[in-house]
């Protein structure tokens, strides 16, 4: 009977014993997960935004026009020089016209014998000595020797050149003596009417982010380099064929000491790009960039997570680097620590900072 007592008392320790295990196990800690990787993102932001932007140009009359003859010939005389001021209708040059004179008279002749011809087929036709045909050839003559008269005596006109309006000589390519070609340059006159504007050379993406009418502050050392208030004037259409630049002028405000050729700057401010602009990015959320591609970390809000992504870029400036496809505006890309991230690795915000150009 005692062995039965100690068997019993015996059972009843194990049972309590593995109970006290159970407890033991279901009180364990959790394996500790690993620390979420810190890291800093920037925003995807457009080429774009307000920006101002310094440039170089040069002064010159809204409206600078080459005067030429327009037929070849011997200038006889030139009455103006380089900066003297002309009056509308001034006469300014000559050509001899020895020849034009020639060419008018024989002109005038030929037109003097096609008339008496129509007459005498007329007369004749109403005899009934000639055909029909014989008169309108003779009309035909007629009509052809008027015409070069006209031409003629356009030419001889033309052998005179005068101001087209009040201004100044700017340049006088040409000398008495010399023979000039038609359209060759003899005489510029800028046109003071029209005012002075100060010239911009901008690349392509710069002048589309500028607009007529907008203000721009100018500097002209020559003119002791107090800044004046100028407007936009004109936005070229179409890039230079050896710069690939875009022309932007500035009317400037009036003032004497004004001359075509000074050296001035302007500051402008860059209106907001196009819908579809670049973007831009900063040039540390780049890796393994080889030729115009890279890879760059894109933070999922929502999981922060962090997904590898390819783009293409079209260059880099002084706000990072101008990527063309691959990234969307509004989204956020990893700045620091991108050499120990994993794509779809979870992530830490230590701050967040924003890239503007």
């Amino acid at each position: 009977m005692a062995a039965i007592h100690v068997s019993r008392h015996a059972g009843a320790a194990a049972a309590l014993l593995l109970a006290l295990a159970g407890c033991s196990e279901e009180a364990a800690p959790p394996a500790a997960r690993p620390p979420a990787q810190p890291v800093r993102t920037a925003e995807v932001v457009p080429v774009s935004g307000t920006a101002t932007l310094d440039v170089a140009g040069t002064v010159r009359l809204k409206r600078e026009t080459p005067l030429s003859f327009n037929t070849p010939g011997r200038i006889a005389s030139i009455s103006v020089r380089e900066g003297d001021r002309v009056a509308a209708g001034q006469v300014l040059a000559r050509l001899d016209t020895t020849a034009l004179g020639a060419s008018q008279a024989s002109a005038q002749a030929e037109l003097v014998r096609a008339r008496a011809e129509l007459r005498r087929s007329e007369a004749l036709f109403a005899k009934g000595w000639v055909t029909a045909p014989r008169v309108e050839q003779a009309r035909a003559s007629m009509a052809a020797a008027e015409a070069r008269l006209r031409a003629a005596g356009f030419d001889v006109a033309l052998a005179v050149l005068t101001a087209p309006t009040a201004g100044v000589v700017l340049a006088r390519p040409g000398e008495p003596g010399q023979i000039a070609q038609p359209g060759q340059s003899v005489l510029t006159i800028g046109e003071l009417s029209q005012g002075f504007v100060l010239r911009l050379p901008l690349a392509d993406r710069d002048a589309a982010r500028v607009r007529t009418g907008q203000p721009a502050r100018v500097s002209i050392p020559a003119l002791g380099g107090t800044p004046v208030d100028g407007q936009v004037s004109e936005v070229g259409a179409r890039g230079d064929d050896g710069t690939g630049t875009f022309r932007v002028e500035v009317r400037l405000p009036p003032d004497p000491r004004l001359a075509s050729g000074q050296i001035g700057s302007a500051r402008l401010t860059l209106g907001p790009a196009t819908a579809d602009a670049p973007l831009i990015v900063p040039a540390t959320a780049l890796f393994a960039a080889r030729a115009d591609e890279g890879f760059v970390f894109v933070l999922e809000p929502v999981t922060r997570r962090v997904r590898q992504r390819l783009v293409r870029m079209a260059g880099i400036d002084s706000a990072g680097v101008i990527v063309v496809s691959g990234l969307k505006a509004g989204e956020r890309v990893v700045t620091t620590g991108i050499d120990r991230l994993r794509d779809g690795q979870v992530v830490e915000l230590a701050a967040a900072a924003k890239a503007r150009r």
